[in-house]
């Protein structure tokens, strides 16, 4: 073998160790139900997952309130179960459910030490939320949660029975509609046509949600065809039609991350605020936290 090919094949091997030591990247998401972070961070989550990333959701409520017919535990089991399901289909490492009352969610001491805790114990890298300004108490609420536990993941004396982060981690806002106080800013955004048809069936698994809390507030119930596979393509149509929506400040910052070609051939994407608070991140540390970023 020629000596050229051997020095090929030991930098090869080199970059493979190099590539297998790399620490694995950690990523936690906080949603106020069992069904937000699905609809909001879905087809990113689930890009994440087949980068060998560790990911998990948190639905801060067990969303025992969301239904027209059912209520309490049977329904708070049945949405718990849900998740799972979809985590499942979407391919992510965990997806928890804590036992707090939907509807009822207060920013309070004790659960911000709920999501102290299970940031600390994920030992993550990368924490989403919503933003505090929305429709839906719970959210509003949730989104404070994770905000004011931005900093105390990193004071020892915060919690103290769970070991502190030793760096803080970036933490990103999930993408909304609401424009006061200040307008959503899409600082990151992810082309998902890889994995459309995996947030699909994220959210085909939230059966009462989907196809039956919300229809219902729409007043469109009747238009929920009755076939599993009728109804899957019923919902695709809608997550497709949502999601192909990229405002002009999402191809903007497309063409930032992808370049002005690729950008212009996205056709489904997520979107993602950095927050004020936790690490801020060069655009060199968001590439290597977000590696599909350019790539399609």
């Amino acid at each position: 073998m020629k000596k050229t090919n051997l020095i090929l094949l030991f930098l090869l091997g080199f970059s493979l160790l190099a590539f297998s030591q790399k620490r694995q990247i950690r990523v936690i998401a906080f949603g106020a139900h069992p069904d937000d972070c699905d609809s909001k961070f879905g087809g990113t989550a689930a890009l994440f997952a087949q980068m060998g990333y560790a990911v998990k959701f948190v639905a801060l409520t067990n969303g025992d309130a969301g239904h027209f017919e059912q209520g309490g535990g049977v329904l708070g089991n049945r949405r718990r179960a849900e998740a799972k399901e979809s985590g499942r289909r979407l391919g992510i490492e965990e997806y928890e459910v804590l036992d707090n009352h939907d509807a009822e969610l207060m920013p309070t001491l004790a659960v911000r030490l709920q999501v102290i805790r299970r940031i600390r114990e994920w030992k993550a890298d990368i924490v989403l939320g919503l933003r505090p300004n929305d429709y839906h108490p719970d959210h509003r609420n949730a989104g404070k949660l994770v905000q004011d536990a931005a900093y105390m993941v990193i004071v020892p004396n915060v919690a103290p029975d769970t070991p502190p982060l030793k760096k803080n981690p970036v933490f990103l806002y999930m993408q909304d509609r609401f424009k006061k106080p200040y307008p959503f800013s899409p600082d990151i955004v992810v082309a998902i046509e890889a994995t459309i048809e995996k947030k699909v069936d994220g959210e085909d698994a939230h059966v009462s949600q989907f196809y039956e809390w919300m229809p219902w507030l729409d007043g469109k119930l009747d238009e929920v065809p009755k076939g599993k596979a009728e109804r899957r393509n019923w919902l695709a149509v809608r997550v497709k039609n949502h999601y192909s929506k990229v405002s002009p400040e999402m191809r903007k910052s497309l063409e930032k991350w992808y370049g002005p070609e690729k950008a212009a051939k996205v056709k489904y994407a997520e979107a993602f605020e950095i927050a004020e608070y936790g690490k801020q991140p060069t655009d060199e540390e968001i590439r290597e936290l977000f590696p599909m970023l350019g790539q399609r």
